[in-house]
């Protein structure tokens, strides 16, 4: 099989990753990019793997890594894809409705594209508008907005979460010589 085959297996395995809908429109905001170092593609088992420097951009969405794998398998569901992200640490960053940025950061980042489930381990950390949790596995459902964090195996590794007041616009400084 040639390399531009190859290549072409890999990009269309990875172009539904993110969004559905990626098939069926061809707008810029569908759009997905992926640079890395090398690519390579494991055709029996359908696993797209990239490595050397990885960044993937869709939209709102990033994800950076030294390596990441994309699964897509029928056992996946109906949207088929797993990315399985590793680094020091792997990154998994998107805009969201609000205009904040949700960052997620581990060893270990996984995003089940299909049950919107970002599960990130080994160093984990997650935050968005401020707040930060830390823990050594940490479990997002995107969908329901639910957050588990669960401690490492020592006692010292416990979950952290940092949590910051909101800010009171109401007391805004009055202009001199108005009331």
């Amino acid at each position: 099989m040639s390399n531009k085959l190859t290549c072409s297996l890999i990009l269309l395995c990875t172009l539904s990753a993110f969004h559905p809908a990626a098939y069926a429109e061809n707008s810029p905001a569908d759009q997905v990019i992926i640079s890395s170092g090398t690519q390579l593609a494991q055709l029996q088992t359908n696993i797209g793997v990239f490595e050397e420097n990885v960044e993937i951009i869709h939209g709102e969405r990033k994800i950076l890594a030294d390596r990441l794998e994309v699964h897509r398998r029928e056992e996946l569901g109906k949207n088929k894809q797993l990315l399985v992200a590793t680094g020091s640490p792997a990154v998994f960053q998107e805009r969201q409705a609000d205009g904040t940025l949700l960052k997620a950061t581990a060893k270990e980042v996984r995003y089940d594209v299909a049950n919107r489930m970002l599960t990130i381990k080994g160093g984990a950390e997650i935050s968005q508008a401020g707040q930060k949790i830390s823990a050594q596995t940490i479990v997002y459902d995107m969908e329901k907005k639910l957050i588990s964090a669960q401690r490492g195996e020592q006692e010292q590794n416990r979950v952290r979460t940092i949590l910051l007041p909101e800010k009171d616009n109401s007391k805004q400084p009055q202009e001199k010589g108005n009331p």
